[in-house]
């Protein structure tokens, strides 16, 4: 979740800091720049790490009073890996999915419908997305072929004596409200604040930039190819890769190959573009500049209570009591 990454930029010392020792100066100025701002193809900076690696010469430049120095530093960064499993708080729901945060400093993680728990569905009237799962489908198939002859013979005679037909009289005492009552006993709904556990799909950078054309937007999408995506080669794990800000690229439990995927013992993980068109948006329908997706499509993903052990529970009613 948390990586170190390397980062070179120019800092500029105003003259107010002269006085003040270089690498104080240099640190102080690397915090206001850096600090909770997110690097296209990085991540969010999340703070410094350390004393700056090294620091040049200062350059003054005609008709500015400030030095200007070569800076490599280290900085803590947030920035998930594709398949790695994380928690947060449910902020947000709607029929497109549901909107979380993580550590309440990253909002920006969205669940889409294709990557819920199945089956699930949006409850229009609560508002909230429902997980309404089936147990042991399999006996109950078998406790029902038994019990299902039995109602079959009373059918029967109870559609002879009233004069029916059998079909009509099957129609009228179906199951329907017997399985209605099992899916409001397995409901398990995706509330406002609860604690959810879930799993990286991919991480989207975007870049926003004016240009003739108009305000052009361009996501890259770090993600699993197709077959990782849904599990079918039983792989797990696998490589990111970064972009520092001198242009220069990092990898990360992978090697990059020329078309720009990088291999792992495991699987492929891929980088893919895309531009948009924002000209006719408004500045509130811009899309972030990062964005994680997730999924909680696996058994042990979802609200951390839905899987909690009864051992689990009894000490956390004891501990409130």
């Amino acid at each position: 979740m948390f990586v170190l990454t390397l980062l070179a930029d120019t800092i500029r010392i105003p003259p107010h800091l002269l006085s003040q020792p270089t690498l104080n100066s240099v640190q102080t100025e690397i915090e206001k720049r850096y600090l909770n701002k997110i690097i296209v193809d990085v991540g969010l900076i999340i703070c410094p790490y350390g004393q700056p690696l090294e620091i040049g010469d200062g350059m003054l430049v005609p008709g500015d009073g400030g030095a200007h120095h070569q800076v490599i530093f280290q900085a803590v960064v947030f920035r998930p890996f594709v398949e790695e499993v994380l928690i947060g708080v449910v902020k947000e729901s709607n029929e497109g999915g549901i909107v979380v945060s993580v550590g309440e400093f990253f909002d920006h993680v969205f669940i889409p419908a294709y990557w819920m728990l199945n089956p699930s569905r949006y409850d229009e009237k609560s508002g909230l997305w429902v997980w309404t799962p089936r147990y042991d489908d399999d006996e109950e198939e078998g406790e029902d072929g038994e019990g299902n002859k039995t109602e079959e013979s009373d059918v029967k005679q109870e559609g002879e004596e009233n004069g029916g037909t059998i079909e009509e009289v099957t129609k009228e005492t179906a199951g329907v409200d017997i399985e209605e009552e099992g899916e409001e006993e397995n409901r398990f709904e995706i509330e406002i604040g609860s604690e959810i556990r879930f799993k990286v799909k991919a991480v989207n950078f975007t870049r926003i930039t004016t240009t003739m054309k108009g305000v052009q937007a361009t996501t890259t999408t770090t993600s699993h190819s197709s077959d990782r995506a849904f599990g079918l080669n039983g792989s797990s794990g696998g490589g990111t890769s970064s972009s520092t800000t001198n242009g220069t690229k990092e990898s990360e439990g992978g090697n990059t190959n020329g078309e720009g995927k990088e291999d792992d013992n495991n699987g492929v993980v891929r980088k893919r573009s895309s531009s948009a068109d924002l000209s006719d948006s408004s500045s509130e329908a811009l899309p972030a500049p990062m964005q994680i997706v997730g999924s909680i499509c696996e058994d042990g993903l979802g609200l951390t209570s839905w899987w909690k052990s009864s051992t689990e529970v009894e000490e956390e009613e004891g501990d409130e009591g």
